[in-house]
């Protein structure tokens, strides 16, 4: 297994990604490709003791693209950047799958224009896991299609449903369609048309309709949605985490002596607590898909998150995803239809 990763992706590059390699080559069977200027990757590897790890390599680029930079054009100018040389690599079987920090578009625009999207599907979209009371649930879209089509999330249903079986060990994972009612008949034409597709879907367990309030009760372990409401629906899930770990501090800090003995005695609770809503437990989201393994981290990614992102593309490549996908794709009779008709 060999992950290219790029360096320089990333409000904390290359400080943070070198470092969260640094723990992954500690703790996953895995060879990493650090992807960028050798010599700034160089200075970070002495400064944290690190030059002489076996399963680190370097392959050095000369250019870097910035998070405000138009993706596809970014793209096609800077062939020697980090983002796109790490997904070259894996387009010529050099390595299994790249991880990256970096802008969101540009790496879905590199993956797209590179890898490539797999036979039968439209447009590959990103699937983000999100905690629930016992365990965690796929979100997808949450980004990548902000106009997506019927056809497009009965594909993400498939998808999320193979990454949730072979991934997460979820068999018969159960995949709800958002929206903002659980009759059938409820929200836009867009929902009310993908239903009845979802529905008569024989390789998924379509459970129906789930509201925004099921999401983090584990209703469902896959939901479906269009990525402008998916990534919407992600960035409040991150505010109020951050929210409400802030208001708990602030009323012990505020409470009197005790509530402060009180915190001491459930301080092991807080932190499990605090340890299942931090979003860098659960590393990057796959952009599901495209012929390769692909991760998303967030572009605030610490050296946490980047290390729990490269242990996601590890058991990515392991669990076949994109072999099954492209299996189920090609035996699903209604995704053989005109997709202009869906």
């Amino acid at each position: 297994m060999k992950l290219a990763v790029d360096a320089m992706g990333g409000d904390y590059a290359p400080k943070q990604i070198v470092m969260g390699a640094i723990e992954a080559a500690k703790k996953y069977d895995c060879e990493i490709v650090l992807v960028g200027d050798q010599e700034q990757i160089e200075a970070e590897l002495r400064a944290n003791d690190a030059q002489n790890i076996k399963n680190i390599s370097i392959h050095h680029t000369t250019q870097v693209i910035e998070m405000g930079e138009h993706p596809v054009d970014a793209i096609r100018k800077k062939k020697d950047s980090s983002l796109v040389v790490a997904t070259r690599l894996v387009k010529s079987g050099e390595c299994d799958g790249v991880v990256s920090a970096g802008s969101t578009g540009a790496a879905t625009a590199a993956a797209k224009l590179l890898l490539r999207t797999i036979k039968g599907v439209d447009r590959p979209s990103i699937a983000t896991p999100l905690p629930t009371s016992d365990g965690l649930v796929l979100l997808l879209d949450s980004g990548a299609i902000v106009d997506s089509k019927p056809r497009d999330l009965t594909e993400m249903a498939l998808m999320g449903s193979i990454y949730s079986q072979y991934v997460y060990g979820i068999k018969n994972p159960k995949v709800g369609l958002l929206n903002v009612g659980e009759e059938e008949t409820k929200g836009n034409k867009k929902v009310q048309t993908t239903y009845p597709m979802l529905k008569s879907m024989d390789s998924i367990n379509f459970i129906g309709n789930v509201e925004g309030r099921d999401i983090p009760t584990g209703m469902a372990d896959v939901v479906i949605c269009d990525g402008f409401v998916g990534n919407i629906v992600l960035k409040f899930a991150e505010g109020l985490a951050v929210t409400l770990l802030d208001l708990i501090k602030d009323a012990i800090k505020n409470g009197g002596v005790l509530a402060r003995l009180g915190a001491f005695l459930v301080m092991p609770a807080l932190k499990k607590l605090g340890k299942r809503l931090d979003v860098t437990e659960y590393g990057g989201a796959p952009l599901l898909g495209v012929n390769g393994c692909c991760i998303i981290c967030h572009g605030s990614s610490t050296a946490k998150s980047i290390c729990s992102a490269i242990n996601v593309a590890n058991e990515y490549v392991k669990g076949n995803v994109v072999e099954r996908i492209r299996d189920s794709i090609e035996k699903e009779e209604m995704l053989k239809n005109d997709s202009e008709t869906i």
